[in-house]
């Protein structure tokens, strides 16, 4: 029986989560509960300092209000090599977009007939980011959770109800149709993206505003609340419109994110009344505590030199985030 007629027909799948970060982990932690083979990939040497379980304190959207705050203890699985043999269904992949192309080299003498979900940001062409893959085996996505984890390893964060499923074609090929089988049989909402590479640029200039004003010292947790944070964030995102139409995405089938970029005054009061009031928003940015974090700096340098490269200026991205981005990729 062929993988996609696997996942089509809904039996348990053996998924692979490349890597123990915090949003592998809490979509881990989910596709377990509803019966999967969930595992986790390390590097050599981590699978003991990671440990066979995690404590997570997660705000669910997929229950009722009162059942929300869930605090639990999951089983992770680790393994420290992957071989063909393995026979995984579906690999996840969610690292920073400056590993993707790392990650997906490593990948793809060892991931057999395995569907690969890639569920983050990514800057680069996307077919260009992950071409060591086969092309056919790969499903863009995007995940709507977010968090971190606490000093103590508790894993805190914020799982939205739906996630995002590229659509390459005009009707879904058996991958992704097997994707979202998937996500649908651990209680979630899926959304087809017909534009996945423009949803994910677009994607990527809103972190850009957000890093940005994080950059001058509170990060995006000292954002809670703040309404002019909130308006800075969403001006510079505005700044880089001019970005995205060179790389040619189109506006048209873009217009309800990128309105929220030019309705910056309203929609940042918005903002700062959720994450101020509503907790699983709150949630969503509390565990960012870093300004300079791996991702925040890639982010804004590759935005900053791809700007650059389109001799475009930038100058309110580049005055906020100024001391992060002469910094080379993490």
């Amino acid at each position: 029986m062929e993988i996609d007629s696997i996942l089509l027909e809904g039996m348990l799948v053996r998924i692979l989560i490349f890597g123990r970060g915090v949003i592998g982990t809490i979509y881990g932690t989910a596709f377990q509960a509803a019966g999967n083979d969930v595992e986790y990939y390390v590097r050599p040497g981590r699978a003991s300092a990671y440990g066979s379980e995690v404590q997570t304190d997660i705000i669910d959207a997929r229950r009722k209000r009162k059942d929300r705050h869930v605090n639990d203890v999951s089983t992770t699985p680790l393994r420290e090599s992957i071989d063909p043999s393995d026979a995984f269904d579906l690999v996840v992949v969610s690292v920073g977009h400056h590993r993707l192309t790392e990650a997906a080299e490593f990948l793809a003498p060892r991931i057999g007939q395995a569907t690969v979900l890639v569920f983050g940001n990514v800057w680069d062409e996307p077919a260009d980011a992950v071409a060591p893959l086969p092309a056919d085996q790969v499903v863009f996505g995007f995940p709507l959770a977010g968090g971190g984890f606490a000093e103590d390893g508790v894993l805190h964060g914020a799982l939205f109800r739906s996630v995002i499923i590229g659509r390459r074609e005009a009707r879904r090929s058996e991958r992704e149709s097997a994707v979202r089988a998937v996500f649908r049989r651990a209680g979630f909402r899926t959304r087809d993206e017909a534009d996945i590479r423009g949803f994910l640029f677009v994607h990527v200039v809103s972190d850009a505003g957000m890093f940005a004003e994080g950059a001058r010292g509170r990060a995006l947790a000292g954002m809670i609340g703040d309404r002019r944070a909130f308006q800075r964030a969403l001006t510079i995102s505005r700044e880089l419109l001019p970005v995205l139409r060179a790389r040619g995405v189109d506006p048209r089938r873009h217009r309800r994110a990128l309105l929220l970029f030019r309705l910056a005054a309203p929609v940042a009061a918005a903002m700062a009344f959720a994450t101020a009031r509503v907790p699983i928003a709150q949630v969503s940015l509390a565990a960012h505590t870093d300004p300079g974090s791996a991702e925040a700096r890639a982010i804004l340098h590759d935005v900053i030199l791809e700007a650059a490269r389109l001799g475009i200026d930038v100058p309110l991205l580049e005055a906020s985030s100024g001391h992060l981005s002469p910094q080379l990729r993490p």
